[in-house]
């Protein structure tokens, strides 16, 4: 299928609360659990249990309304997210975020089938982890060939056995008795949990950045919605409901965990742990399955002539081969970053799209360029580095640099990720009001 052709409107807002549900029961979020509170250089925790999930939730919220505002402009206009940036940046601007979304897609393809084989290396004791990733990205494959289908899929029996396995495991973890939330040893074995909510908006980012991962793909999906009330609805509602739960479940799971073992061993421990735990395994395709249908429609934005079933196998086997050769990098960074790129995007996005454009946008391929609306993304972007530079030793000491050039101290309550996307939000709406004007 290509450009050319017209998104079918066959997705209610059930199928898409499925998918979107399905999205937010990660086992990132059990693994990622780790950085909601706010470890400092030493892997010292400056949180508490309790305070990990304020920030979390806070941060899941708000990433929510984000993920939904992304999701109307699809559901209004039928394009996929990188065309509908033509209306925004132009034509050949779009390029530029293009290019980097399929960057960042085919890395967060490559870590979901790496995180896949290092779960079913515990789930069955070992064994040979090139199997386990060629599985996955088979499965992973066939789904993105048929991508309503794999919705629909989804919606039908894949949820239910998720809902199943969340409340199985909730029930065996309260069953354990949770430790005290607010101040306990921490894992057993390791460092103490903190105490110290000086970190709550650091933390609150963290949570926020994986809702943000999944703005640039929303309307890849919405732009098959029935309508714009259930494209939002889904995508802020289903999902941050189902992450919050499922970065609790992995925030208790953090507390019973030994040091020394897997991140997934709680899991694994309980009464049926292993049936379960496979639920949540095998439904961890779905997440490398948006990624490559997305990275497809990403790629169709420069090459609009290209059918994306041949793309999604060509990045089926691409990302298989890659997470074939590496292992897990630094997550917390991967996150920021991609955080730093795209909420201030957003910003920008939904203050033209709403308050300018009201969603009459050129998405055709001579869209004219719009130079003031990559200064305004710009803007929110260097917010953004001000106020949380990241962990990347040379890219953090730049921007440290600058701090001390403009003799600026971030503090302690600053969100880089709420400034920026006000910031760029702003910029945009101003520059938008000076255009009409002149």
């Amino acid at each position: 299928m290509t450009l050319d052709e017209p998104a079918p409107r066959v997705l209610s807002f059930w199928d898409q609360s499925a998918f979107w549900a399905n999205l937010g029961v990660s086992l990132f979020a059990f693994s990622g659990a780790y950085t909601v509170l706010a470890p400092d250089v030493d892997g010292a925790l400056r949180l508490s249990i309790a305070a990990g999930i304020v920030a979390m939730t806070v941060g899941t919220l708000l990433g929510g309304l984000m993920l939904g505002l992304a999701a109307v402009p699809g559901a209004r206009t039928g394009r996929p997210a990188m065309v509908l940036l033509r209306g925004l940046f132009g034509a050949r601007l779009s390029y530029v975020p293009t290019v980097l979304n399929v960057a960042q897609l085919i890395g967060w393809g490559t870590f979901e089938l790496i995180v896949i084989a290092e779960a079913a290396g515990e789930l069955f004791g070992g064994g040979p982890r090139w199997l386990y990733v060629v599985a996955a990205g088979v499965l992973t494959t066939v789904l993105t060939i048929w991508p309503l289908g794999s919705v629909r899929l989804l919606r039908r029996f894949v949820t239910v056995a998720v809902v199943i396995a969340l409340g199985w495991f909730y029930l065996q973890f309260f069953r354990e008795g949770l430790p005290d939330l607010t101040d306990n040893p921490g894992p057993s074995g390791g460092a103490p949990f903190g105490t110290d909510w000086s970190m709550f908006w650091l933390a609150t980012d963290a949570a926020l950045a994986v809702s943000i991962s999944w703005v640039p793909l929303a309307a890849d999906y919405t732009r098959h919605s029935r309508s714009e009330k259930a494209a939002f609805g889904a995508a802020s509602g289903a999902y941050a409901l189902t992450q919050i739960v499922a970065y609790v479940l992995g925030l208790f799971a953090l507390a019973f965990a030994v040091q020394g073992e897997g991140v997934y061993q709680p899991f694994l421990t309980v009464t049926l742990g292993a049936v379960f735990f496979f639920v949540f395994v095998l439904r961890e395709a779905d997440q490398s399955f948006a990624n490559v249908y997305s990275t497809a429609l990403s790629i169709q934005n420069l090459l609009p002539r290209l059918d994306r079933r041949v793309l999604s196998v060509g990045l089926g086997v691409l990302i298989t081969v890659l997470a074939l050769g590496l292992n897990m990098g630094d997550y917390a960074g991967f996150l920021s970053l991609i955080g730093s790129v795209f909420v201030p995007m957003l910003g920008v996005l939904a203050a033209d799209f709403f308050l300018r454009a009201r969603g009459s946008w050129d998405t055709s391929p001579d869209a004219p360029s719009r130079w003031s609306m990559i200064a305004a993304w710009l803007a929110g972007f260097a917010v953004y580095q001000l106020i949380n530079p990241g962990t990347v030793s040379w890219w953090s000491g730049l921007w440290t640099d600058v701090q001390d050039l403009l003799h600026f101290t971030p503090q302690p309550w600053m969100s880089a990720s709420l400034l920026s996307f006000l910031a760029a939000g702003f910029a945009a709406f101003l520059v938008g009001r000076i255009g009409r004007r002149a």
